[in-house]
């Protein structure tokens, strides 16, 4: 389910509590009742609070993450295409093979040309990244320079497929439905409670949709974050593209 799924069912959730907790015979309980009551939906409140708070920072955490990674690899990607310029023209083709293989990587890790992406297995390296990982294995280094340039480059295209494997390991929400299942339900009596107290009119159905709208906002961030390679909040793809330059 998309965040945008959720978030509505979120608010929809939130707003039939309240409103249901408006047309509940809340006059009718006792002020000890009431006071029970509050105390209940306070104690729900903090813990509703907390584990919000919690699931916003682990996973801005996650998105800061990924994207840090993302451009560490960006920046590797340029390293290593300086070092096979450093080697000789006779890397051109191995270079052409390197940008060829920056396109397929960005389109599917940010699920673009979806019918083509689909086909393969997300961890599987795509055949320009393979047939360029063993034409660089196959260079002929003449001196102990080159020798030293291949080694340094093997090493830094090693690099880059772990960081990609991360990536592709890291793409799916972390956060478990059941959690977000009983946070909804907290927040659920939260505004349950609230309407148990109050008299319908206008205001109290303004305020009433500029909280719920809120409460759904926050759920919205935390399953946005979660997804760094789709959505509204996605990383972008443009300083990998960009990274190289045309031969």
């Amino acid at each position: 389910m998309n965040a945008i799924a959720l978030s509505c069912i979120t608010f929809a959730c939130i707003s039939g509590g309240a409103l249901l907790g408006m047309f509940l015979p809340g006059h009718h309980l006792s002020t000890d009742d009431k006071d029970f009551v509050r105390l209940g939906t306070g104690l729900i409140g903090t813990i509703a609070a907390l584990v919000l708070g919690l699931l916003i920072a682990s996973a801005k955490s996650s998105y800061d993450t990924q994207s840090t990674q993302v451009t560490h690899m960006t920046s590797n990607i340029v390293l290593l295409d300086n070092l096979l310029t450093e080697y000789g023209p006779e890397t051109n083709a191995l270079r052409n093979l390197l940008r060829r293989g920056v396109v397929v990587l960005a389109d599917r890790m940010w699920r673009e040309n979806s019918s083509d992406v689909a086909k393969v297995s997300p961890f599987a390296a795509s055949s320009e990244s393979e047939t360029f990982f063993a034409k660089l294995q196959q260079l002929s280094p003449q001196n102990d320079s080159q020798r030293s340039l291949q080694a340094r480059a093997i090493q830094i295209a090693t690099d880059i497929a772990q960081t990609r494997l991360l990536l592709f390991a890291q793409t799916n929400n972390s956060i478990p439905m059941p959690f977000l299942v009983v946070l909804i339900f907290w927040l659920t009596i939260i505004f349950g409670t609230f309407g148990l107290f109050t008299k319908p009119n206008a205001i109290v159905f303004s305020s009433l949709f500029v909280f719920a709208l809120s409460a759904a906002g926050a759920i919205y961030l935390v399953l946005e974050l979660g997804q760094p390679f789709a959505g509204l909040m996605q990383i972008s793809s443009a300083p990998l593209r960009n990274a190289l330059m045309p031969l």
